[in-house]
């Protein structure tokens, strides 16, 4: 028996609600931090603001895919119907990890080699102070949730906001020291910077989905 069938019906039901509160907050904070950042990204040439606003609507498909995952599979679920959605999430989870990495190395690739100069931006800096607040602490409580529901796809969700902690830490380094020092290589330095962990969480998250097969 898992940890999760364990637990009383009443506890799973509060979990589950827990889990798509979080979700939604997931979802309506990316939205405005997508288009933010990749406004401005825009508007200043920033590949590390445009790759965290793109990094943003993967975390919004993210989010998506576990409310769908949690709606799908109810709290009183059974195993092979809560088996099946946590498969699909998944594998959409993993999915926009690898869609990410791509898309950062690309343009961070092609920024550096034709040296792109991205004006500094005060709202960037603003935002990635933000967001490196707001992250964390919605990581944690969805690592949590997930952990005592029992859900694999919700805690790999929690890991890939995790990551986008760390993408705003990395965001925060490259435009802040743009903005400070005027080192306009640090933009696409600090958007590189994010592709390891990017990759690495794929790989990590494609690995859980293939052993719900």
């Amino acid at each position: 028996m898992s940890q999760a069938s364990a637990l009383p019906l009443g506890r799973r039901e509060r979990l589950h609600r827990r889990g798509i509160r979080l979700e939604w907050l997931t979802i309506w904070w990316n939205v405005v931090e997508a288009v933010v950042a990749i406004g401005v990204g825009l508007a200043v040439g920033s590949v590390a603001l445009i790759g965290f606003g793109a990094d943003s609507g993967i975390e919004i498909i993210s989010a998506v895919a576990l409310l769908w995952r949690l709606k799908r599979a109810g709290p009183d679920a059974g195993p092979a119907e809560e088996s099946s959605a946590e498969r699909r999430a998944l594998y959409v989870v993993a999915a926009t990890f690898f869609g990410l990495a791509a898309y950062i190395s690309i343009e961070a690739g092609s920024a550096l080699a034709q040296g792109e100069t991205p004006e500094s931006s005060a709202v960037g800096v603003a935002l990635a102070a933000v967001s490196l607040a707001v992250m964390p602490t919605l990581a944690y409580l969805k690592q949590r949730t997930g952990r005592e529901l029992g859900s694999r796809a919700l805690q790999a969700d929690a890991v890939e906001t995790w990551v986008c902690a760390y993408l705003s830490l990395a965001l925060l380094a490259g435009v802040g020291l743009n903005a400070a020092f005027g080192w306009e290589w640090a933009d696409a330095a600090g958007a590189l910077a994010m592709v390891p962990v990017v990759l690495w969480q794929g790989w990590e998250t494609l690995g859980e989905a293939r052993k719900t097969d």
